[in-house]
């Protein structure tokens, strides 16, 4: 049976589609209700709104996290797509720019909850590696093609009606969303035995910081956002402003990007099939390294007819890069939780992942602005340089899934293998490594991958 051939899958992926391109038409149709409200002004309130996206984000998804497993899951996913709903239908009668912000942090509190406690159903509805692998690929695939063609849709739109009409379509698509989930079967997360508030908000980024192979995707996605910054915030500015081309341009740069990124989630579960996660993704990484170099000596360049091809080359290799990193990430945070930790793992994730852009996006725009593309590309490459040691460093080379370790106490608890090894020390194999201390994670009750 095909993967779309599964019928709560099928459903789950068409929910993130259409809501996934609810959110692409909302994006357009807030800068134009920002230009309505605000004027020449817009620029500076679509920059505050896209800040408070970000540290949303960064500060309510590991918060939802510590409640994922708390409700029925099913329950939450329909409850956060009618929240989005209602704000997106909201949007169209604001007057007040300090209302736009009041309804940006509500909309992107529902988002930072529903996206990892979505991507958290994945593993357990989808078994199979090779299946959830597929999915991953699929999941990427999607966010790109939304990408590149939500403003398309959004022009067919304007073309015939206001930009009103767009927080309409995008109500409809959450609501269609919610419709989806609703008719899955979605088994309820597995309960957490931690009790308090301030334990399960902070168990997700504490595992990740005790796990090496998630402090190594950590350092990857700061790469990811380093080298995607300069296409998210630099794009438009270079291609107008220093090599003096058409907006058209901007768009075909942007979907060279996309492209990339598209031809490897196309391709990428075969090579899984062979390769493993840290192989690709440390790949991934050094291509966009190389890539971002590539951008520095382009910057350099006052003039030539070969800099547009170069740039389009070099746009695409970031989106070749962008997804050999970001399309496996999910096989390593379900190979490093437990069913009960795997809704604080991808909270952690999305939301560690996101404080990296909140980083490397004002770098971007405002470096870019006062000491121009080479200085900034510069110190963007240097910081994407760190994640890349970091990653190297942290994620060991051979990274067994079962590991020996010994430590005090009883068997109690443990896998049959568990041996007395004297002096009441316990050799034991098994998939999980407690953490040095043996305190805040003790082997028996609340073990952490490594």
């Amino acid at each position: 049976m095909s993967l779309l051939g599964h019928r709560d899958y099928r459903h789950l992926f068409g929910a993130q589609l259409v809501a996934l391109f609810g959110t692409g038409l909302t994006t357009v149709a807030l800068g134009l209700l920002a230009y309505d409200l605000a004027g020449a002004n817009a620029g500076a309130v679509l920059g505050t709104a896209l800040a408070i996206k970000m540290v949303t984000y960064v500060t309510v998804a590991p918060l939802a996290g510590a409640y994922a497993d708390r409700v029925p899951r099913r329950l939450l996913l329909v409850g956060l797509d009618a929240v989005r709903a209602l704000v997106v239908l909201a949007l169209p009668f604001v007057d007040q720019v300090w209302q736009i912000y009041l309804l940006i942090v509500v909309l992107h509190s529902a988002s930072a909850s529903f996206t990892p406690a979505f991507q958290a159903v994945l593993p357990d509805i989808l078994p199979s590696e090779r299946e959830y692998t597929k999915a991953l690929s699929l999941s990427q695939l999607a966010s790109t093609m939304e990408n590149l063609l939500s403003p398309l849709l959004a022009a067919v739109v304007l073309g015939f009606a206001s930009f009103h009409w767009l927080f309409t379509g995008t109500s409809i698509g959450f609501a269609a969303s919610a419709v989806l989930v609703l008719s899955t079967r979605i088994p309820d997360a597995t309960r957490s035995d931690r009790g308090g508030v301030r334990d399960r908000t902070l168990a997700g980024i504490r595992i990740f910081a005790a796990t090496p192979r998630l402090r190594g995707t950590l350092g990857l996605a700061l790469v990811v956002a380093a080298v995607g910054s300069v296409v998210m915030v630099n794009t438009v500015n270079y291609v107008q402003g220093t090599l003096g081309r058409s907006p058209a341009d901007v768009a075909i740069l942007l979907a060279g990007n996309g492209v990339g990124t598209i031809l490897v989630a196309l391709l990428l579960p075969r090579v899984l099939d062979r390769a493993p996660e840290r192989t690709v993704m440390l790949t991934g990484a050094g291509v966009l390294l190389a890539a971002m170099t590539a951008a520095i000596a382009l910057s350099t360049a006052d003039s030539g007819d070969r800099r547009w091809p170069a740039a389009l080359a070099t746009w695409t290799v970031i989106g070749l890069g962008t997804g050999l990193v970001l399309t496996p990430v999910g096989r390593v945070l379900r190979r490093s939780s437990t069913a009960s930790d795997r809704p604080a793992v991808f909270s952690a994730q999305f939301s560690l992942s996101h404080a990296c852009w909140l980083l490397t996006y004002p770098v971007a725009g405002w470096l870019a602005t006062t000491a121009g593309f080479t200085t900034t590309w510069i110190a963007l490459g240097t910081l994407g340089l760190a994640g890349f040691t970091l990653a190297a460093k942290s994620w060991p080379r051979p990274d067994p899934c079962f590991l020996e370790h010994i430590h005090r106490g009883t068997g109690t608890g443990h896998l049959s293998d568990a041996e007395e090894v004297g002096d009441g020390l316990w050799r034991h194999s098994h998939v999980f490594v407690i953490d040095r201390e043996h305190r805040r994670w003790p082997a028996a009750t609340r073990p952490v991958r490594r």
